[in-house]
């Protein structure tokens, strides 16, 4: 697998990286066309209420950690952890956050998340 890392929207990415915006919702003021992402994938995001509660109690990142875990056993976002996987596979990855702490973030979780699963 090659290599998978976290970065912000708007940041510049190394030529051949494939770039994955994994917020649930679109960046305000970004443009449709604005090119700054290969592929959205809203799937993986964290649902609509957690991403409120962590939104409302950004010091409780252990605790989001764990609720964000328990939501990616959901098959749908399962599914999305997978479209991931496979694009590693193919090319290095970087998962992308309007956020203005992606240490902070979901992509964290989801780096931990492919991490686990690659351990088997």
């Amino acid at each position: 697998m090659h290599p998978v890392e976290m970065g912000r929207v708007g940041e510049p990415s190394p030529p051949g990286v494939w770039r994955v915006l994994v917020d649930r919702l679109w960046p305000r003021g970004v443009r449709k066309d604005a090119g700054l992402w290969d592929v959205w994938l809203p799937d993986v995001a964290p649902s609509s209420p957690l991403r409120r509660w962590y939104h409302a109690h950004p010091e409780a990142w252990a605790e989001f950690r764990e609720r964000y875990r328990r939501e990616l056993d959901d098959p749908v976002r399962r599914a999305a952890l997978d479209r991931i996987r496979a694009w590693a596979s193919d090319r290095p990855v970087r998962l992308l956050t309007a956020g203005r702490d992606p240490a902070r973030s979901q992509i964290p979780v989801l780096l931990e998340a492919l991490r686990d699963d690659a351990r088997g």
